[in-house]
């Protein structure tokens, strides 16, 4: 039998909950005892919980509940798994080695039917997204390593305001992907304060020895969107904002990525939202002007006056290039 054979095989008798010794799992397999030894260190490096316990009553035996884990993926879980890795591949996901290699795993100890089963329906699912550089996963890796072991960094980071970049020293409490790109939360020692970073702005980084603790319950993703959205979802003065229209116009509206986040009721032919007043007579025009006359805004009258306001802006200002344009010809 290859290796493969013989960890699986150690690994269903374990499973009885009984303590075998080498020599016994040797003599079952018809193996020599050195198999043993390295099918038994190579399952160890895999995750599984095997013990060995000394004396006359040793031998090996698995920890815990691992004994009542499935040894194996049902064909659904296989497709989701290899449809994730789809995404997290396209997404820029650091480990992406680890990945694959977790994949080709999955791949190689499946029978036929399963193998392909996946490869069917991997082939028919693409996502499409702008490339991540190579310095990004880099990047990616450090900070997901340094906010699992909970120790500071030292950044170069640089604004893009064309200013040159400054270093700080940085407590990553998380990294989240968010419409493309992908952000670092934490402490940053020079604001003295939370802050959220972009990660393809970052120039350098590296660990240091010092360790921090991450505040209990913070969600690096509910600051990221405070942070991106202070005057949309969580401003103190907030409306409620209902749009008729098409359920086709409708859907693509809640798929937006502020006012899919600010939803509060759905109903056949309408929805209803509720951001923040700051973000209504400022930007949130701007979204819905792509939208044309397909949806309707029923309430507040505020936004219906702001997007008269801001469409009569925009026409006035071809109206003017086109005169312009035609003066000169």
């Amino acid at each position: 039998m290859s290796k493969a054979d013989n960890m699986l095989s150690i690994l269903w008798m374990l499973r009885s909950g009984k303590r075998m010794t080498a020599q016994q799992l040797a003599d079952q397999l018809e193996i020599h005892v050195r198999t043993v030894y390295r099918c038994i260190d190579s399952l160890c490096a895999s995750g599984v919980p095997i013990i060995a316990d000394s004396g006359p009553n040793g031998g090996y035996q698995i920890l815990g509940r691992f004994t009542e884990s499935p040894l194996l993926f049902d064909m659904e879980e296989q497709k989701a798994l290899a449809h994730a890795s789809t995404f997290a591949l396209e997404a820029g996901y650091p480990f992406k080695d680890a990945l694959n290699r977790a994949v080709d795993k999955l791949k190689r100890y499946t029978n036929e039917e399963q193998l392909d089963h996946i490869e069917r329906h991997v082939g028919g699912l693409s996502v499409i997204h702008s490339p991540i550089e190579g310095k990004q996963q880099d990047m990616l890796r450090v900070l997901e390593e340094a906010a699992a072991q909970g120790r500071a960094v030292e950044m170069e980071y640089f604004k893009g305001n064309g200013g040159s970049p400054s270093k700080r020293v940085f407590d990553p409490y998380g990294i989240i992907y968010w419409k493309g790109s992908w952000y670092a939360v934490g402490f940053c020692s020079l604001r003295q304060q939370l802050r959220s970073f972009r990660i393809d702005r970052i120039v350098s980084l590296e660990p240091t020895e010092r360790l921090f603790e991450r505040p209990e319950a913070f969600s690096a993703k509910e600051f990221l969107m405070r942070n991106l959205l202070p005057d949309s979802l969580h401003a103190e003065s907030l409306s409620e904002v209902r749009i008729e229209g098409p359920e086709q116009a409708l859907d693509l509206l809640c798929q937006h990525w502020l006012f899919g986040h600010a939803l509060v009721e759905r109903e056949e032919g309408t929805a209803v939202f509720r951001l923040g007043i700051p973000s209504l007579q400022s930007y949130v025009p701007y979204f819905l002007l792509p939208y044309g006359k397909s949806l309707t805004i029923l309430e507040p009258d505020f936004l219906v006056d702001r997007m008269a306001e801001v469409s009569a802006g925009i026409a006035a200002h071809y109206k003017s290039m086109k005169l312009s344009k035609s003066g000169r010809e």
